[in-house]
């Protein structure tokens, strides 16, 4: 039985081109954003989902803590902070070990994108109030202009964000070549119910993204931070 409830897997706006064949899509997102009276656009980064609780740090599996080489700096950071997080449940991408992309600005190894205490997601607000509480940055934001009155316009306007660069350098890990962002996730700012999450959370990825697979564990490798020594997390080497 797991100690709490996993990150739920986030839907694809059906104009995504970077869907699997096990993706889930949401082909009513038009309706949902409707609905949704403001909304934020974070770059979506090529990390190891993870979650700080007061149970642990947590991968994808919410069985058991991790114990992973790669989280081991953010389990000690942990062991500083467990006893002040309370109900709260801290949603970060791991950066630490290059996957499919290197980032080559990063300023920290950790970034906030979610924060959920009980049955509710926090807003964008709380959960940035939250990630300065802890010293850790939040995923970079993208500014997109207020196009939820087209729909046309509004998917041209993100899929042309999704172009950029990205705000964090990402470089192909196997070719060391510069590429663009691996794409977007939108999510509703204020906060909603865990039970809404499909209706409120969307993303999309870019074609040809390299799918990391499990193989990168076997030699991985940690990313470098700008400023190595740094106010980060990881105070050793």
């Amino acid at each position: 039985m797991a100690i709490s409830n996993k990150y739920g897997r986030t839907y694809h706006y059906p104009f995504s081109p970077g869907t699997s064949s096990d993706d889930r899509i949401n082909y009513h997102y038009w309706q949902h954003l409707g609905r949704i009276p403001e909304l934020v656009h974070t770059e979506k980064l090529d990390g190891e989902n993870n979650c700080l609780s007061r149970h642990g740090v947590f991968a994808r599996s919410h069985a058991a803590p991790t114990v992973s080489p790669w989280t081991e700096s953010l389990r000690r950071f942990w062991q500083l902070i467990k006893n002040d997080l309370g109900t709260l449940e801290v949603f970060l991408e791991n950066l630490y070990a290059i996957h499919s992309i290197e980032y080559r600005q990063l300023d920290h190894h950790f970034y906030v994108f979610a924060v959920r205490e009980n049955e509710q997601w926090l807003s964008w607000e709380e959960t940035k109030f939250y990630a300065r509480l802890l010293d850790l940055p939040v995923v970079p934001e993208i500014q997109l202009p207020i196009l939820t009155e087209d729909r046309i316009a509004y998917e041209k306007a993100l899929i042309h964000a999704a172009g950029g660069p990205g705000a964090l350098a990402p470089h192909d890990a196997a070719t060391g070549n510069p590429v663009t962002m691996e794409g977007i996730v939108t999510r509703n700012v204020t906060g909603y119910a865990v039970s809404e999450f499909s209706e409120n959370v969307f993303k999309y990825v870019r074609k040809g993204h390299v799918q990391t697979s499990v193989h990168w564990t076997r030699n991985w490798k940690r990313a470098r931070l700008k400023q190595e020594g740094g106010p980060y997390v990881d105070t050793h080497q």
